[in-house]
């Protein structure tokens, strides 16, 4: 089997599928050679010589990578700037590993399907036991919430940590982070090494315990949450009641601090509005913003997608792509999903794809020329029926 792993294109990426300790773990397999695009991990710290090292063979142009067997790529396949869309460098027949998007970006699916390509949606890793060390979801929220709590700490103009000095005593930032999943965690954690004085909101109960472990306050406002967790672990949409009375609450706790970061997204929707422009005004100047959201438009209402505002002298940072900011860690911690991820599907040399598997049906995306992943199928038919994509 041909592995290929080509450059990221899309823009502002800066990851690459396989890291060369990675590279090792396959190439020791019998039967498994993999193909590098020349500078494909340049901007994340691995230069074509750890590659072959690692015996991989580094290949001049994309076009060879994407010709693989198997393509492993972080983006999924995109328009060149100069012109082309991956997908059509794909063979026939091929299989592709990457985050796909598969609940937003239709019309990827279907030109797969169209490709005849087996495709693998990483987004799609079922939250179970056995698949935690697969799941990219998790690891790269692990670097986007890290990530988030540097970006605030350079923008706001005080120091995280209390310090008693000299000239006088300064007092800790205070931080708040909504929805306490893994950015959130680990966002909170984060800022707590900082030395901030640290709370969180999220409408599961349930993570409450994990919240105070890392010695944040947890905040409960005083709304009917329901079942707020789906079978999968991620936070259901609410009514937009619900979502009113919640802005209303958060905002009397937002006022109260120097950097909130909102992480807040349920799958396949647009991001849920938590933090209103009235609330960001509410803030002191100086205060800051890091929606971990602003790639599905936002939690907040004033966020740009991509850029960084100041309004009412509260900073909006609106980062699409935080793991890419950090890329060698972020790569390594992907290409550790994939090579787990390569051990269940080609145990030898060989791709085996056993639909009655819970972790091949639930990330294949595209197989033999159609969308086979039910939950995709469902959202792309309701797209077509309100007469959107798809």
């Amino acid at each position: 089997m041909i592995i290929g792993v080509p450059k990221e294109v899309a823009p502002g990426e800066r990851r690459v599928a396989l890291v060369p300790d990675a590279v090792k773990t396959l190439t020791q397999k019998e039967g498994i050679e993999v193909l590098v695009e020349a500078g494909a991990g340049i901007e994340a710290g691995f230069p074509d010589e750890q590659y072959l090292a690692a015996d991989a063979k580094i290949v001049a142009g994309a076009a060879e990578a994407l010709g693989a067997d198997l393509v492993l790529k972080v983006q999924g396949p995109c328009e060149r700037s100069g012109g082309g869309h991956e997908v059509d460098d794909l063979k026939q027949g091929a299989a592709l590993i990457a985050l796909l998007k598969p609940l937003d970006a239709f019309d990827l699916a279907q030109r797969l399907a169209q490709r005849g390509v087996a495709s693998f949606s990483m987004e799609l890793m079922p939250r179970i036991t056995r698949a935690q060390s697969m799941d990219a979801l998790s690891s790269q929220s692990t670097i986007a919430g890290y990530r988030a709590v540097l970006l605030a700490a350079t923008r706001l103009p005080r120091i995280f940590p209390m310090l008693v000095t000299a000239a006088g005593t300064l007092q800790p930032a205070k931080v708040l982070v909504i929805g306490a999943g893994v950015a959130g965690l680990q966002a909170l954690g984060t800022a707590k090494r900082l030395g901030a004085v640290t709370s969180a909101y999220d409408t599961r109960d349930v993570v409450k315990e994990q919240v105070q472990s890392l010695g944040a306050r947890f905040i409960e406002l005083k709304l009917d949450t329901g079942d707020s967790e789906d079978s999968g672990g991620y936070a259901k949409a609410q009514t937009e009641e619900f979502y009113q009375r919640q802005r209303a609450e958060l905002a009397k706790h937002i006022a109260q601090m120097d950097i909130v970061i909102p992480t807040a997204l349920v799958p396949g929707q647009p991001a849920p509005l938590l933090i209103t422009a009235d609330a960001v005004k509410g803030m002191r100047p100086g205060s800051v913003i890091v929606d971990l959201a602003a790639e599905k438009g936002g939690n907040c209402e004033l966020t740009a997608p991509g850029e960084s505002i100041v309004v009412e002298g509260v900073t909006i940072l609106g980062n699409t792509n935080l793991p890419s900011e950090i890329p060698a860690h972020a790569s390594q911690m992907y290409a550790k999903n994939l090579t787990t991820f390569l051990g269940h599907l080609v145990p030898e040399a060989e791709l085996v794809i056993d639909r009655e598997d819970e972790i091949t049906h639930g990330t294949l995306l595209t197989y033999q020329g159609e969308v086979v992943n039910e939950m995709v199928r469902m959202r792309m038919s309701a797209a077509r029926d309100a007469g959107g994509e798809g």
